[in-house]
Order: structure tokens, then C-alpha cells, then sequence
């Protein structure tokens, strides 16, 4: 199973990576407004936040069980076919030490619009060179990012 989701995965970006063959006599034009636009929204960019509504979020100092339980759940659901609960790379990067590498708020943001950042964040960029791989938007809303992230802080030793 996991072997047919990869090469879905695969045949998805090699078809999404696909240029237009056609001579179009204002696509250089229109490919350098796209690059302006791109590079105006790249400075802006917060690589400590991310891209998305979430600009602080607060976290205890211990552990919520019941949020990381949820975020378990969540996590066996949309994102454990791709990502390992350890440091190493299946389909995406794996998930260990990503609470100390990263914000909650770039975590959240991420979680719930990966495509913004992915254009514009120099780290998710390199991952992307190295898994090849575009992390889909999974519609996760607010509160299960918020669990997930709990889940990642329990897989990251916070007790």
C-alpha cells in the first residue's frame, strides 16, 4: 500500500513539474511580473512564523495528554504514511526534534497551509530538493493542527 501511495505521489509531482511546450509571445512577460510578485512576498516573509494567521501560540510547560492523544490520532490518520515518528526520511522528513527546530506558530502554519510557505521558505525549499515531494494540504483545521503539534512536542520528549 504505502509502495502505491509513493508512486502516486511520484506520478503527481512529475505531472505538476511539467512546462507548457507552447511558444507564447507574453509568457516572458508574464513570468517576470510572477517573479516580481514572488520576490516582494518573499521578503516579507517571517521564516521564525512562517506564512499563515498564526503569529503566537502559547504552549504550557507540561505536556497535554489528552491534546497529544488526539494529535496521535490525527497524525496515524493524514501524516504517518509519509512522515516517521524518528530522524529519518520516508516519503517527507522525519518527525523528531521538529519542536525544537521550529516555532509552534511556523509549525501551525505549516500544518494548515503548507503551500505559501513552501514557496517561499529557504529551509522547506531545501527538504523539497531532498524528498522531492510537495507536502499536500491535508485541510487540517485550527484545533488539529494545535493537537499534532502537542503529539510532536510528546514525540520530542515533553512530558
Amino acid at each position: 500500500m504505502r509502495k502505491l501511495i509513493t508512486i502516486c505521489f511520484a506520478a503527481f509531482f512529475i505531472v505538476a513539474c511539467g512546462g507548457n511546450s507552447g511558444d507564447n509571445a507574453t509568457g516572458d512577460a508574464d513570468k517576470t511580473t510572477a517573479d516580481a510578485a514572488t520576490e516582494k512576498s518573499s521578503s516579507d516573509y517571517d521564516p521564525n512564523r512562517g506564512e499563515g494567521k498564526f503569529t503566537e501560540v502559547k504552549l504550557g510547560d507540561q505536556l497535554d495528554a489528552a491534546m497529544a492523544l488526539r494529535g496521535k490520532n490525527i497524525a496515524d490518520l493524514k501524516c504517518t504514511s509519509c512522515h516517521k515518528l524518528t530522524d529519518e526520511k520516508l516519503v517527507g522528513p522525519g518527525w523528531a526534534g521538529v519542536t525544537k527546530r521550529h516555532q509552534p506558530q511556523w509549525i501551525m502554519n505549516f500544518i494548515t497551509n503548507p503551500d505559501p510557505m513552501i514557496d517561499k521558505d529557504p529551509k522547506i525549499q531545501a527538504m523539497l530538493e531532498i524528498c522531492l515531494v510537495r507536502m499536500p494540504n491535508q485541510n487540517v483545521s485550527d484545533a488539529d493542527a494545535r493537537d499534532l503539534l502537542e503529539f510532536m512536542r510528546e514525540n520530542d520528549g515533553v512530558k
